[in-house]
């Protein structure tokens, strides 16, 4: 529940970003049934059934990268790659990405999008639906581990998953893309009426959660990429980790990052790490 403070913050919050400009676009940031191990989840959102299987469309389960040309196969040395989009955002979002991982000799076989409602929370059922997915990647392909590349909100579910929904044994590589990691204020224009949003703000359960002791536990080896002019995330410095390789990518708007051609490079820089 949100205190009286909280919702006045709320409301002037959303006066202004009303008056001026939607505080998260369509395509900003941005999923299996038990709630995940670890801190007693808020009283928040309500949890429905896992995602099992592929997905029939693009905004809920795991879907394959559609075909491109190159060859299916076994995965080889490499992990598979999970793609987790973010708030009112869909799978749609990874195309550049996933085409140059594609053009890096990744096979479809090797690339999966984790599509979710966006406005569920993230630790009461968010998390243990992309445990699920992980899972049924690692049946379809043999691997041991995965690694997950998120954007924005799919930041939030991606770490809450490695740190205390159980993921940490099956996740080699975590990348962060603009995720609001210690918050974003922009996200009070819709915390009144979103879950995923309450998440997101500064000082939320998920957020203070995520962040304390250690920001980048166990063997998974961390990055983030972030911009110094995004728009959605703010302070701009709520992305980088303790722990993480954290690179700078200039200025570039919060969904920029997703089609940019040094961020991508960076991306696939660490993957081959």
């Amino acid at each position: 529940m949100l205190t009286v403070r909280q919702r006045m913050l709320a409301l002037l919050t959303l006066c202004l970003a009303l008056l001026a400009a939607p505080a998260l676009p369509a395509q900003a940031s941005g999923a299996p049934s038990a709630p995940p191990a670890g801190p007693p989840s808020a009283a928040s959102g309500a949890a429905s059934g896992p995602a099992s299987g592929p997905a029939s469309g693009p905004a809920s389960g795991l879907a394959p990268a559609p075909a491109s040309g190159q060859p299916s196969g076994p995965a080889g040395a490499r992990n598979p790659v999970v793609f987790v989009h973010g708030y009112n955002a869909d799978p749609g979002v990874w195309g550049s990405l996933r085409a140059d991982l594609r053009a890096d000799g990744y096979a479809d076989s090797e690339l999966f999008s984790f599509g979710y409602d966006t406005h569920q929370s993230v630790n009461e059922v968010l998390s243990a639906r992309l445990a699920a997915s992980v899972d049924e990647v690692r049946r379809q392909t043999g691997a041991a581990r995965v690694d997950l590349v998120a954007h924005s909100f799919g930041s939030l579910v991606t770490r809450w998953y490695v740190k205390f929904g159980g993921g940490g044994p099956y996740v080699d590589r975590w990348v962060s893309l603009a995720g609001p990691n210690r918050g974003t204020s922009t996200a009070w224009a819709c915390a009144l009426w979103d879950q995923a949003c309450r998440d997101m703000t500064p000082g939320s359960y998920v957020v203070k959660n995520l962040n304390s002791g250690d920001e980048t536990p166990g063997a998974v080896r961390y990055a983030t990429f972030w911009s110094n002019c995004d728009e959605v995330v703010n302070p701009d410095d709520s992305v980088p980790l303790t722990g993480a390789v954290n690179t700078p990518v200039g200025c570039l708007k919060h969904n920029d990052l997703l089609g940019d051609d040094a961020t991508s490079a960076g991306v696939r820089a660490f993957l081959r790490s």
